[in-house]
């Protein structure tokens, strides 16, 4: 798919200096553009390149007055950063605007789906689910029966999402991700076997929520696991059954939230960060990567270490840390002096 200079400063709002007829079909870094490739200048630090780089379009700030000569067709707009982020949403929109059902695909009785839908080869669609607008559901996905998707939602390829799960809107919910697996419930019986607890709850996503690639996500036991509006979640993260994560909250990948812990907004959640079940995190909580959270967490606090407490008292902590052997000897070495002081005497 290709775009001329000109076309491109009408989606940016951008002034065209140079051949606004210049076209271009992929996107570079500007020290690797190539013709036919469209680039962007924000950090001086890259400057120079500028002035050698072989993109056929560049985006720049206003501010933006070359010092030599240049070859590259300019984009002049307010923020050069921020307009070639919205260029790169704009071309993923393009780039994922499927529509139609390929050939394979199973839709069951009682569906219900709206405009545009796109229905990729060897997806299976289960009973009376209902789809809404523009929503994309890529090759070898999984819809049990009794789901709710929302409008603007993409689901890629090998997703599984199970029966009776909830998602809003404009959601994204990346390959191979588990939305609706049962929780981790067994009980001990009097033969110190595990029978299995049923479980017969669902998950609700909310509105404006990122699940990434193989993330699973487990239906609760009885109500609602619940990722509130605006959650954003990596890959490879596990969210226990009746687990709640606040609107607005970040997690990193390899994560582990166990059942019934309560997450509250606006939290920064490192990657391989274990948390206990049955525990509530306030709001606007920062955890470092790899810390162990087994405790109640009030809001604000910002967290290190395994088992978790102030990140200012672990990094005072670590200093000393670092220098235990030292510490260690130092002491034996006073232990010694007091034992033994020279002038002999051992009182």
């Amino acid at each position: 798919m290709k775009f001329t200079a000109e076309q491109i400063a009408g989606i940016l709002e951008g002034e065209v200096v140079g051949n606004p007829n210049a076209e271009v079909s992929r996107l570079s870094k500007i020290e690797e553009g190539e013709e036919g490739s469209l680039t962007f200048l924000a950090n001086p630090k890259y400057i120079n390149h500028i002035y050698t780089t072989k993109a056929s379009v560049t985006i720049v700030n206003d501010s933006f007055i070359p010092e030599a000569e240049i070859t590259t067709t300019l984009i002049k707009v307010e923020d050069a950063y921020a307009s070639f982020s919205k260029l790169l949403e704009f071309y993923n929109q393009v780039k994922l605007n499927k529509n139609g059902i390929e050939a394979h695909s199973f839709i069951s009785e009682g569906t219900k789906y709206g405009e545009n839908l796109y229905l990729g080869s060897f997806s299976y669609i289960g009973q009376n689910v209902v789809l809404g607008d523009n929503v994309k559901i890529y090759p070898n996905s999984f819809i049990g029966d009794n789901v709710v998707i929302g409008d603007n939602v993409y689901i890629f390829a090998g997703a599984k999402i199970y029966s009776e799960t909830i998602i809003g809107n404009f959601c994204t919910i990346h390959s191979g991700t588990i939305i609706g697996a049962d929780g981790f419930g067994f009980a001990p019986n009097e033969d110190g076997e595990y029978d299995k607890v049923p479980q017969i709850g669902n998950v609700i996503i909310e509105d404006n929520v990122d699940v990434g690639a193989n993330t699973t996500i487990d239906r609760a036991t009885l109500g609602s696991t619940i990722i509130r509006k605006g959650v954003k979640l990596d890959n490879q993260i596990q969210i226990a059954h009746n687990v709640e994560v606040g609107k607005n909250t970040v997690i990193a990948a390899q994560t582990g939230v166990a059942g019934s812990t309560k997450i509250g907004e606006n939290c920064m959640i490192g990657g391989q960060v274990g948390i206990a079940g049955h525990l509530t995190i306030g709001n606007n909580v920062r955890v470092q990567a790899q810390s162990g959270i087994a405790r109640n967490i009030k809001d604000d606090e910002v967290l290190q270490g395994s088992p978790t407490f102030s990140l200012s008292d672990f990094s005072k902590s670590y200093v000393h840390f670092k220098n235990l052997p030292k510490i260690v000897a130092e002491l034996e070495e006073l232990k010694k002096q007091i034992i033994n002081p020279k002038n002999g005497n051992n009182g």
